[in-house]
């Protein structure tokens, strides 16, 4: 195991290696042996380095790998630089990229681009690729349809192992990920899955029907790919068969591709949280990038007015108190970080199926108590701190009162706001934060400005 994580270590930092030999040599520009080296990679390699460059440089690049390693790469990359990349071909080069790869990387790419040009590049296909690329375009993207690959080996249960033996052998190569074959009757109707080792260990006089297991849940066409990526974590799957409505096999996920969509969800949940989009280029240029932040950051500043209206009904307060003007922040910011934590959690959750009715009050009592716990210790601490700072027991009472409030409001809000927006299906993980974040400062400064209300005047 060591030896095999050290090995995978060398190959990591080979491979930075050779990135950074590649930049240096087309700052220098030396464009000759920047091409040589750069088609020298892994296409994976070569994908890294096209996400990992300015706009204007990865177009170069892009021009630079050679067509045969195009169809490879391509698939390797994220979908917007992909799509960057694909605007910039002409249908012909399509075309012949296409006819290199499996059909649902076919079908992602394609779905990428303009119908017009979909439809250009199918009319140059095979009948038979042409058929398999429309089988997996008739699915929405985010479906199991539109997920799975069509690159099925069938058996029927009813014969012997090494009548699949001699099958398998006219082939001139098997599909990635064939860890089973798949069982199904004359009817295209999906029975069982048959392993891979069963197959090569057993006695090849038993029939399929024999050893094929029959225990196994075929995914429905028209699965979610969130829920289909559940079940593989869940069921520790590395291959599943996808059906349609009649039970009919029509194709497989493999985990490579449940990879992909944990990836994509990992990735929508973190630029959400910041309110962009999760499809945003890290290179992507000053106009595009300045409108997508600016939405949100506008919609940040109506929720500050808000707490700044707050603050402004106990203006005459804050001008009696000048300490108050210095302890507010405080208040605020511990239920922000506070809420951010349980709102994290229960976002996380939801993903992972995790929270429903039947266990959301559980979770309104923990936070709660968390909350509760959490304002008694960082309160006490705190009154402690402004008694020396300020020489005032009013005050400090009052900041500890406030952060009790704060911090349980905070928890329930982390805790509840992901199930509200939920509800009308507005994406907790976009919505959240904002939200989050006037309550907390609302109520921070409402709890804190009010008691100091009461007790100044």
């Amino acid at each position: 195991m060591a030896s095999s994580k050290s090995k995978t270590q060398l190959l990591t930092l080979e491979s930075h290696s050779k990135l950074t030999e590649i930049l240096s040599a087309l700052d220098s520009g030396a464009f000759n042996s920047t091409r040589r080296m750069l088609n020298g990679l892994q296409p994976a390699a070569i994908a890294h380095l096209l996400a990992s460059s300015p706009p204007n440089r990865r177009m170069l690049i892009w021009e630079w790998v050679d067509k045969e390693l195009e169809g490879e790469v391509i698939q390797e990359l994220p979908d917007n630089v992909r799509g960057q990349l694909l605007n910039e071909m002409d249908t012909a080069d399509l075309a012949a990229m296409a006819e290199e790869l499996e059909a649902d990387n076919v079908a992602d790419i394609l779905q990428q681009l303009p119908d017009q040009v979909i439809q250009e590049v199918l009319a140059t296909m095979s009948s038979q690729n042409r058929s398999l690329v429309e089988s997996i375009l008739s699915y929405d993207e985010d479906t199991a349809g539109g997920l799975m690959n069509t690159d099925t080996i069938t058996v029927r249960p009813d014969i012997t192992l090494d009548v699949v033996l001699r099958y398998l052998r006219r082939h001139e190569e098997l599909p990635n990920s064939t860890y089973y074959l798949i069982v199904v009757n004359r009817s295209d109707i999906f029975l069982g899955l048959l392993p891979i080792t069963k197959l090569l260990t057993c006695d090849p006089s038993l029939t399929v029907r024999e050893i094929m297991d029959t225990d196994v849940t075929a995914i429905h066409c028209e699965m979610k790919d969130t829920e289909v990526a559940s079940l593989f974590e869940r069921e520790d799957w590395v291959m599943a068969p996808v059906i349609d409505d009649e039970g009919k096999l029509i194709g497989r996920i493999t985990i490579d591709d449940v990879v992909d969509v944990i990836r994509e969800g990992a990735d929508h949940s973190l630029m959400s949280m910041a309110g962009l989009e999760d499809d945003s280029d890290t290179f992507a240029s000053v106009r595009k990038t300045s409108p997508r932040r600016a939405i949100w950051l506008g919609i940040n500043l109506l929720t500050a007015i808000i707490a700044s209206m707050v603050i402004s009904l106990f203006q005459d307060t804050i001008d009696k108190v000048v300490a108050l003007a210095v302890l507010m922040p405080i208040v605020a910011s511990m239920g922000g970080v506070a809420g951010s934590q349980t709102l994290t959690v229960i976002i996380r959750g939801i993903a992972l199926g995790h929270i429903g009715r039947g266990n959301l009050s559980w979770l309104l009592s923990r936070e709660f108590q968390v909350g509760l716990i959490n304002g008694i210790v960082w309160a006490a601490i705190m009154a402690i701190i402004v008694m020396f700072w300020f020489d005032d027991k009013i005050i400090a009472f009052i900041i500890a009162f406030a952060m009790i409030v704060n911090l349980i409001f905070a928890a329930l809000a982390g805790a509840l706001l992901p199930v509200i927006l939920k509800t009308p299906k507005i994406d907790p993980a976009l919505a959240g934060g904002v939200a989050l974040t006037t309550v907390t400062d609302v109520v921070g400064f409402f709890a804190f400005l009010g008691l100091a209300t009461y007790f100044y005047t």
